[in-house]
């Protein structure tokens, strides 16, 4: 480097490297970190010693035997249940630092078995922003509405709903709050075979516009393989084992 003498030189290679360093670490710090998490009831060990970390825009499943801990691993991460040990750090802060009713905000959940308040879809998407003093606008419910293929729906009643336009909502409520994660427990289970299908195509697309980390338990382990970048698998609540979706779910057919 003409000009500078080898000192400058190498401070300035240095100055370069810290730079690059830090940008690495902030782009590859988690948005969702377990640290050591545990969940005991009655004796019973459901959750037991489980630390994962998540990335912006990851997708893992988490999957395990019937009874395994998965559903109770989903419960502890926006306090739905108390960790008797351990802790969740949410985008870098401590979530019993968080107000239960924002930590829900942002972490959304989709169950199993849609729950929708009565009245009409529109009226679900506006629940969870009214609970923070905001009014979901119009063009809002609409764009969301397009995201789950429900278009021009927004004035349906619920009880009218088939299943898969049920969880569609859900989803769509969902994301309504603008949640940094989105938990998912067995979100097609209940579905038949078609609308599994589209409701997995809808999960991929929604995670992908709008920059989502996703967990998503399934006993189903090709459904992992084809959502998930990541997959976890849980025994007797614990983290038996972690990596990507082939190799887990390649090691681990066998067992079902």
């Amino acid at each position: 480097m003409p000009g500078i003498s080898d000192t400058e030189e190498k401070e300035a290679i240095k100055e370069v490297s810290t730079t690059l360093e830090q940008s690495h670490i902030t782009e590859t710090k988690p948005v969702l970190e377990t640290d050591h998490l545990g969940h005991i009831v009655s004796g019973k060990r459901l959750v037991d010693d489980i630390t994962v970390c998540v990335q912006k825009g990851e997708v893992l499943a988490v999957v395990g035997p019937s009874g395994s801990g998965k559903s109770s691993f989903l419960r502890l991460l926006n306090r739905l249940d108390e960790p008797t040990s351990g802790t969740v750090y949410l985008e870098g802060q401590d979530y019993r630092q968080i107000p239960p009713r924002e930590l829900r905000r942002r972490m959304g959940l989709v169950t199993q078995t849609p729950y929708l308040f009565p009245g009409t879809i529109a009226d679900n998407l506006r629940f969870g922003p009214r609970q923070q003093g905001k009014d979901l606008p119009e063009e809002t419910i609409t764009f969301l509405l397009d995201q789950v293929g429900l278009a021009d729906r927004a004035k349906s009643d619920v009880a009218n709903l088939s299943g898969g336009e049920a969880q569609r909502v859900s989803l769509a409520r969902a994301i309504a709050n603008s949640p940094a994660v989105l938990l998912m427990d067995e979100p097609t289970s209940a579905l038949d075979e078609e609308a599994k299908e589209e409701v997995e195509a809808l999960i991929l697309q929604i995670v992908q516009q709008n920059a989502l980390t996703c967990l998503i338990v399934s006993h189903d382990l090709a459904q992992a393989a084809r959502i998930a970048s990541r997959v976890m698998m849980v025994k007797a609540g614990r983290l038996e084992k972690i990596g990507l979706a082939r190799e887990v779910i390649h090691v681990e057919s066998n067992f079902y």
